[in-house]
């Protein structure tokens, strides 16, 4: 059985992994699923904790992540700790991205993160820079010729996410709410 996140987790992780949405603890709070109460006072521990800043628009706060060298572990903990709540078929695909070592970052997104065994092929984002490409296509296909399921790259590089993600890439978007495998700080200095 899967551990369920507790709500700090899923705070912080749906503000991180939705850098296209302003949130306020009332959609906080419908996200997660949880009172606004609730969500209002997480913010204010981890606003006390200087996780998370906030700024006034109108009477609702906006949060953002702070990226602080204390928040910035603590997010890096908060994403092992997802891939660890994982089913064992998805940890099973974290490993094989693992062993791409040429690409700056790694996120593992798309359909096997809901469908899993029924996916038709393995999505994963990877952050290239232009002189490691060739060498990332080989390790990409040498997986690819040991497993059943492919893996589809989605290939950037560190310009190119950033323009994706301010021109709302629907592609994009979503491949920042998977599952990162490597590279947490090359992606939350962009993020930022």
């Amino acid at each position: 059985m899967v551990n369920r996140p507790d709500n700090k987790m899923l705070f912080i992780l749906s503000i991180l992994k939705s850098p296209e949405k302003e949130y306020n603890a009332n959609s906080l709070a419908k996200t997660m699923k949880i009172s606004s109460m609730g969500a209002l006072k997480i913010a204010r521990k981890l606003e006390g904790e200087g996780v998370i800043s906030s700024r006034a628009v109108g009477k609702a706060k906006i949060f953002r992540i702070n990226l602080n060298d204390y928040s910035k572990q603590y997010i890096k903990f908060i994403l092992k700790r997802e891939v660890e709540h994982s089913s064992p078929y998805i940890k099973m695909w974290v490993r094989e991205l693992e062993k791409i070592k040429s690409a700056d970052a790694v996120i593992l997104f798309g359909s096997v993160l809901k469908k899993e065994k029924e996916a038709g092929d393995i999505d994963a984002l990877m952050i290239v820079n232009k002189k490691n490409f060739n060498k990332v296509k080989k390790e990409v296909e040498s997986i690819n010729q040991l497993n059943e399921k492919k893996i589809h790259p989605v290939y950037q590089t560190k310009e190119d996410l950033k323009k994706h993600i301010n021109e709302s890439d629907k592609v994009i978007l979503n491949a920042i709410k998977g599952i990162f495998i490597s590279g947490e700080d090359e992606i939350l200095e962009i993020l930022k």
